[in-house]
């Protein structure tokens, strides 16, 4: 063993000291890069996990977003930089989406209400409001289209139907039958708790839709013009008479014609009478359904018999100039139950 003869320590002490430093060294600078690793490790996890969840948010975002597009919910917000559920407990509100309506269950019928304005038209109106025009017309009690007054409210109702008066036999069970309603559905529309009805009760039934007879009428267009020419010389209701010269009741039309141009039947019906009388003249009446009769006066030539079936359109006669009449000319009357109505709110 060698030794350091003037300090007196022994040399290979030395290097066994430098051997456990060196160690010492290595085995530090080993575990402080295996902590960086696991560290670096686990922020890449870490940032890894973070991109999943806000790809999951976005994939969900979307999804909603889809549900909202197709649905009409709108009205949700997401802030930039929030993660969509973040924070989110029992008791926080998730934004809703509307079921389709196709699917929806029966609801109590709501109400809004339309001012009519200036050159609105009753079938415009419902498109805009996604109803039917029968369903306007039934719940507003209009009798004609073509005369509703500016400024008159209209009750919108938000669904389809029909609003009904009961009589004194009716039952509700009979009118669902009637109309081909389910009772539950009236009950729900009308949030009854029992089938007890009054007679004067206005129930709405839910989809149901006024007799195509009845709409035409309220329409105006039950019958056509009966001639080609459409200008009227004298009006329903009262005049001056242009032969006695005194104020009476004029219970029809006066179309204006020549003598010899076609008359037409203004409905289907079946001719109930032909003949001649000192007032229209040569003159025909065809009785159609729902009690209607219509009359077509002063005619030159008649070219029907009574007890015959015309079509709607069929010539049956030619305007003429008999009877009591100042010039050729058309005499048209409609009846209704055997009282006369304007032609003109009928007519198409």
């Amino acid at each position: 063993m060698m030794t350091n003869g003037q300090n007196g320590w022994d040399v290979s002490g030395a290097w066994v000291c430098r051997v456990l430093f060196l160690g010492t060294l290595w085995v530090y600078s080993t575990a402080v890069l295996s902590t960086g690793l696991v560290h670096w490790q686990m922020k890449n996890a870490a940032e890894a996990a973070t991109g999943a969840e806000i790809a999951a948010d976005a994939a969900a975002k979307a999804v909603l977003d889809a549900g909202n597009a197709e649905y009409g919910t709108g009205g949700v917000s997401y802030p930039a930089g929030d993660a969509l559920f973040e924070n989110v407990s029992l008791e926080t509100p998730l934004p809703a989406m509307l079921e389709s309506e196709e699917y929806s269950s029966v609801r109590p019928v709501l109400y809004t209400s339309y001012k009519i304005k200036k050159g609105d038209m009753i079938g415009i109106i419902a498109r805009e409001f996604g109803l039917n025009e029968d369903t306007l017309i039934s719940v507003n009690g209009i009798k004609n289209t073509r005369i509703v007054p500016e400024g008159l409210v209209l009750k919108i109702p938000n669904q389809d139907g029909i609003a009904y008066t009961a009589q004194a036999s009716d039952t509700l069970i009979g009118i669902a039958q009637k109309n081909g309603v389910k009772i539950s559905d009236i009950l729900t529309v009308n949030e009854y708790f029992s089938t007890n009805l009054q007679k004067g009760d206005t129930i709405f039934l839910p989809g149901v839709k006024l007799d195509q007879t009845a709409l035409q009428e309220i329409n105006g267009d039950f019958f056509i013009w009966p001639t080609t020419n459409r200008y009227v010389t004298s009006a329903y209701g009262w005049r001056r008479s242009p032969i006695t010269h005194t104020r009476l009741f004029h219970i029809g039309i006066d179309i204006r014609g020549g003598i010899g141009a076609p008359v037409y039947a203004a409905m289907a019906g079946r001719v109930s009478y032909t003949g001649y009388n000192d007032v229209y003249g040569h003159h025909i009446v065809i009785t159609h359904h729902s009690g209607y009769r219509t009359l077509y006066g002063h005619l030159s030539l008649i070219r029907v018999k009574s007890g015959t079936y015309v079509s709607t359109g069929q010539r049956i006669g030619d305007v003429g100039n008999s009877g009591l009449s100042t010039g050729s000319h058309l005499h048209f009357t409609v009846y209704k139950n055997g009282v006369t109505v304007n032609p003109r709110l009928l007519t198409r």
